[in-house]
């Protein structure tokens, strides 16, 4: 069951990310931040646990982000991930979004929801706010992805 995320599931998140960052497969995001950034979250539950979660952050009018998707190792293979990525999609429609970016070190997993492969200087200067703040910057080696949206 996919629902948005409540404060009781930050801890949880943040283990989840941080085991990944660990594996150096996703950037690593402080406990701060997440509960900053709590309402932008939806989570994937099984037997009142979280097994995986996924975050829309909206950036400006028109543009939104996927980040911070993961799924307990355990729980692959089940589609967790891909129904989190079809929820964020269709939650960003129902903003009138137009334009959906990730930066991800999965990209064959992004283009099976038609992303495309962007060079990261075609993204607003507004998410190099994000980017300075990170511990690769400037050295980013993740993979920028847009997708435009019909709404």
């Amino acid at each position: 069951m996919i629902r948005k995320a409540v404060i009781s599931d930050i801890k949880p998140i943040h283990e989840l990310l941080s085991e990944f960052a660990g594996r150096g497969e996703l950037l690593p995001r402080p406990l701060s931040e997440l509960y900053d950034h709590l309402r932008d979250f939806s989570v994937f539950i099984e037997n009142n646990t979280v097994v995986g979660c996924c975050a829309l952050q909206f950036c400006w009018e028109d543009l939104a982000e996927i980040r911070s998707l993961a799924v307990r190792q355990d729980h692959w293979k089940k589609k967790i991930g891909s129904q989190l990525v079809t929820n964020a999609i269709k939650e960003a429609k129902s903003f009138s979004v137009k334009k959906l970016f990730t930066l991800t070190y999965q990209p064959a997993f992004f283009k099976q929801y038609n992303f495309s492969e962007i060079d990261k200087a075609d993204l607003p200067l507004k998410i190099w706010g994000d980017c300075i703040l990170c511990v690769k910057f400037p050295d980013c080696d993740e993979t920028a992805m847009m997708m435009k949206l019909d709404t």
